[in-house]
C-alpha cells in the first residue's frame, strides 16, 4: 500500500518536474514567437523611416535608393528592397528571422510621396 499524506491524498512525486518538462516546449515556442513578431514591427518601424530618407532624397535631386540604405541599420543590407515611381518611394524590409521562408513571409513594407515637379 502506498503511503498517504495527511489529507489522505496520495503522493505523487516527481509530478511538478513532469508538469514543467511538458510545459517548457511551449513557453520557448511562445518566447520565439513573442521576439518575431517584435522584430517584424522593429522592421516596419525602420521601413517607415528609410522610406521618409528616399523621399526626402528624391526631392532633394539625390538617389533615394542610397538614402534608404543609409538609413537602414547594418543587418538590414541584404534584407531590403527599393521601388520608386515618381514621387513614391515604397521600401520593403525582411525582418530578422530563423528560416530565410520566415523572414519573406513577414516582409514589411512602407511608402512615402513627394512632389518632384518643379515649380
Amino acid at each position: 500500500m502506498k503511503p498517504r499524506a495527511p489529507g489522505g491524498f496520495r503522493f505523487e512525486r516527481g509530478q511538478a518536474s513532469l508538469e514543467l518538462l511538458a510545459t517548457v516546449p511551449a513557453m520557448v515556442l511562445g518566447a520565439m514567437i513573442a521576439l518575431q513578431l517584435a522584430a517584424t514591427g522593429y522592421s516596419l518601424h525602420l521601413a517607415d523611416g528609410a522610406a521618409e530618407a528616399g523621399a526626402l532624397a528624391a526631392v532633394a535631386g539625390m538617389d533615394p535608393e542610397a538614402a534608404v540604405a543609409a538609413a537602414l541599420p547594418g543587418w538590414a543590407a541584404d534584407h531590403f528592397d527599393v521601388t520608386s515611381d515618381g514621387g513614391r518611394i515604397e521600401v520593403y524590409v525582411r525582418p530578422p528571422a530563423p528560416l530565410p521562408s520566415i523572414s519573406a513571409a513577414l516582409e514589411v513594407s512602407a511608402s512615402a510621396w513627394v512632389d518632384t515637379s518643379d515649380g
